[in-house]
């Protein structure tokens, strides 16, 4: 699908990620662009229409679906990292259960709900905000890394259910961004401008997955390796 007279819905719209994709879809002659946060008032950017979101609440849901009757590319960039490990905090089992609640659960309910609008306009497309930790994993993130796999297999099947309606799905992969999410991590970070950019270059070149940065190409490219990243113990 082409960018250009397109409308366009992005959860977590207000900053990082998903404010740079608003930014890209403007850029590229979207027709309009549904800027979705749980506070609408902290969406800000000229030209963006503001939606009442939480991906965890279905009502919501609901909402902005019956709101936005004219979407054509669904962009699922809500997420939440707790920073947690698995064993290493009483708290991890509640950690993991927000984050999938959010990451996992919040993009699947949102794309179920969208799907029926996506095949009325023609099918369009979803756009999946995904990480390199979906393919490898650190204690400090050990929990969110599992929403990130779990998510990944969410999007492999819903290109697979959605493929009937012409719908497209693609995957994006992406290290370590200059986001307020990664500001405690130090060293080389992606541009969220430069990212976003290439995720809808992706939709319309027909991508499955695109995979934004270095980091995340050698880990894919390392699956398939006799000693693949998620096998190798981390530096202590």
């Amino acid at each position: 699908m082409q960018i250009k007279d397109s409308v366009v819905f992005i959860t977590g719209a207000n900053r990082g990620l998903g404010l740079a994709f608003a930014k890209a879809a403007l850029a590229a002659g979207a027709r309009k662009v549904y800027g979705a946060a749980r506070d609408p008032s902290s969406v800000t950017l000229p030209g963006v229409t503001p939606v009442a979101l939480d991906v965890t609440q279905p009502a919501q849901i609901e909402a902005a679906v019956r709101a936005c009757g004219d979407v054509s590319l669904l962009v699922n960039n809500a997420g939440i990292s707790r920073g947690s490990s698995l064993l290493g905090s009483p708290d991890a089992m509640a950690a993991a259960r927000a984050e999938f609640e959010t990451n996992f659960f919040g993009p699947w309910a949102v794309t179920q709900a969208f799907a029926p609008v996506l095949a009325a306009n023609g099918g369009g497309a979803v756009i999946n905000v995904l990480s390199a930790l979906s393919w490898t994993t650190f204690p400090s993130v050990a929990t969110y890394s599992a929403t990130k796999s779990a998510a990944w297999s969410l999007s492999n099947g819903l290109r697979n259910e959605l493929a009937g309606q012409g719908t497209q799905v693609t995957s994006l992969h992406v290290a370590f961004m200059d986001t307020d999410m990664a500001a405690h991590v130090p060293g080389a970070k992606a541009s969220p401008d430069d990212v976003a950019r290439q995720a809808l270059e992706g939709v319309e070149t027909g991508k499955a997955e695109v995979l934004a940065d270095a980091v995340t190409r050698q880990l894919k490219q390392g699956l398939s390796s006799d000693a693949p990243p998620y096998a190798a113990a981390p530096a202590r």
